[in-house]
């Protein structure tokens, strides 16, 4: 037979439980904005605690560090994107689908202010040891990711056996990044639309052209 008070004990770890998790969203999501708005530099625990309206204490009690906050920052935006691309994705067949589908992209991620987040922490690499490699490695699923969407979109086309798929996925990533990160800074899209009008032209040409005929049997093959 249970002991008296033993539901309420279980009960009271519960909501304990929930007001933590709670807490570490409210945190998160404080530290997201501050990078928006003040940069990897202005990211401080004050700053993110007074976002969050919680004592800076807690930064440390659940996180650890204020580091370590912010590259939960950065994976709380890389999964929600990982998510909406995934499913944006999903069924492209060609390269100009692929190219309207970046393209759409480029535009919620500039909305958004999702880069931000991604480009004040490798700012912030440069001034953080250990940061660099942290966030780093967490860029390692969108060079898969972008390798798959690739594949989907040239496998089969003339490129398909001229090209290392591998290679090209790692070429989108890094120039994305680029035109998300001078977009930013400058805060003119015209010039990076312009390049995705570019792409969507030779994409064009490269649906036009279709997947290369089919070899012809080999003497004595079956």
């Amino acid at each position: 037979m249970a002991k008296s008070g033993t539901s309420s004990r279980v009960l009271a770890r519960e909501s304990d439980s929930s007001r933590s998790a709670a807490t570490r969203r409210q945190l998160v999501q404080a530290a997201i904005e501050a990078l928006k708005a003040d940069g990897y530099a202005g990211a401080s625990a004050r700053a993110i605690a007074e976002r969050a309206g919680v004592n800076q204490g807690l930064i440390f009690y659940h996180f650890g560090s204020v580091a370590d906050l912010l590259l939960a920052a950065l994976d709380s935006v890389s999964t929600l994107r990982m998510e909406q691309y995934g499913a944006a994705v999903e069924g492209v067949g060609s390269p100009s689908e692929l190219v309207d589908v970046a393209t759409a992209i480029f535009r919620e991620d500039l909305d958004a202010g999702h880069v931000t987040v991604l480009a004040e922490m490798i700012a912030g690499a440069s001034s953080t040891p250990g940061l660099g490699p942290e966030v780093s490695a967490r860029l390692g699923p969108w060079f898969e990711f972008a390798e798959l969407a690739v594949q989907s979109a040239l496998g089969g086309s003339p490129l398909d056996s001229v090209l290392a798929i591998r290679d090209v996925a790692y070429g989108v990533v890094a120039l994305y990044l680029g035109l998300e990160m001078l977009t930013h800074l400058d805060g003119d899209r015209t010039r990076a639309l312009a390049l995705f009008d570019l792409a969507m032209n030779l994409a064009g040409l490269l649906d036009a052209l279709g997947p290369p005929p089919p070899r012809p049997p080999q003497p004595g093959a079956p």
